[in-house]
């Protein structure tokens, strides 16, 4: 309440920020003690259905979170764009302490709902966060580490949240980045598989190799840009969110700068057309229905040399 009492504080600190927004826009009280609000077994089985693909996409990755995490005492958490827990997975032996918490199957955790947390302060920043112990607002939660991260859609939006959550006293800093790495991997996982889903039929093309399970691109048959995850949208600069125009893959990855237009394609198909010969210009020539004199007289005006590919002339 000082931290929140100072007008300085919300805008040097992350954290201050979100007990500002739970106390002044949501009105929470850090002293309430009541448990969470907890949805009935009717209205979650209702919304487990409409999140049936969300659900269907991110099995295998909870999964192996849980076998990951089985032995530290944590539960393995989803939940929905508004901080609804769909989905919880802990060992037996420690269901009474998640449950008492709230932290189960129906509960609201969005930081409307309980403040400062892990779930609902990663949906309002949309950025993978730890809240450790005593910087959770409600002092009911303060003997927990909340450690979560956002799962973006195909398109872009902000779908959902995994978290791991722990009531252990002796977790330390370095336990907290080991698991939020791991919480941050299984929300990449679970980004791509609702990605391929939505582009079945599309070739998955990694573009940023620094988001090696984030950074791809849907590519048809033509080389067409159909759809980006979040992590390639970052990295090219794309619309963050909705439906993207088509556009050359080469365009988006920012090759071949020099060429334009129908030079473009034709470098591209020639190029392909040659590789898919293994080399043999003779073999290439005939796939595009083309004289080989054609095919030569083609490669020289994009200037596309056979060793652009290592290529040995038929």
């Amino acid at each position: 309440m000082a931290t929140v009492g100072n007008g300085t504080a919300a805008a040097r600190s992350r954290l201050a920020a979100s007990w500002t927004r739970s106390m002044q826009t949501h009105h929470l009280d850090p002293s309430r003690r009541q448990r969470p609000d907890r949805l009935t077994a009717r209205h979650l089985a209702d919304l487990r259905a409409q999140q049936e693909a969300l659900l269907r996409a991110a099995a295998h990755s909870l999964d192996h979170l849980t076998q990951a995490v089985r032995h530290a005492g944590c539960v393995v958490l989803l939940a929905d764009h508004k901080g609804r827990i769909l989905d919880h997975r802990c060992q037996r032996a420690d269901a009474d302490v998640f449950d008492a918490a709230g932290l189960v199957s129906g509960g609201d955790w969005s930081e409307a709902a309980e403040g400062t947390n892990g779930i609902g302060t990663c949906l309002s920043e949309a950025r993978p966060i730890t809240i450790h112990r005593d910087e959770h607002f409600s002092a009911r939660n303060i003997a927990m580490t909340c450690l979560s991260a956002p799962i973006h859609g195909a398109q872009g939006d902000l779908l959902a949240v995994v978290d791991v959550s722990s009531a252990r006293e002796d977790q330390s800093p370095v336990a907290n980045g080991l698991l939020g790495a791991l919480v941050e991997q299984t929300a990449q996982q679970i980004e791509l598989a609702l990605f391929q889903r939505a582009y079945p039929e599309a070739r998955m093309v990694l573009a940023d190799p620094q988001c090696l399970r984030s950074g791809f691109l849907a590519v048809d048959a033509d080389d067409i840009v159909l759809g980006a995850t979040h992590g390639a949208r970052r990295s090219f600069g794309l619309a963050p969110r909705g439906v993207l125009a088509p556009r050359a893959l080469q365009d988006t990855l920012g090759q071949d700068g020099a060429r334009s237009g129908f030079e473009k394609a034709e470098y591209a198909a020639l190029k392909t057309a040659l590789i898919e010969a293994e080399g043999n210009a003779s073999a290439a020539a005939r796939a595009l229905g083309v004289s080989r004199a054609t095919l030569y007289r083609r490669m020289k005006r994009v200037a596309l040399s056979p060793g652009d590919l290592d290529l040995r002339p038929a």
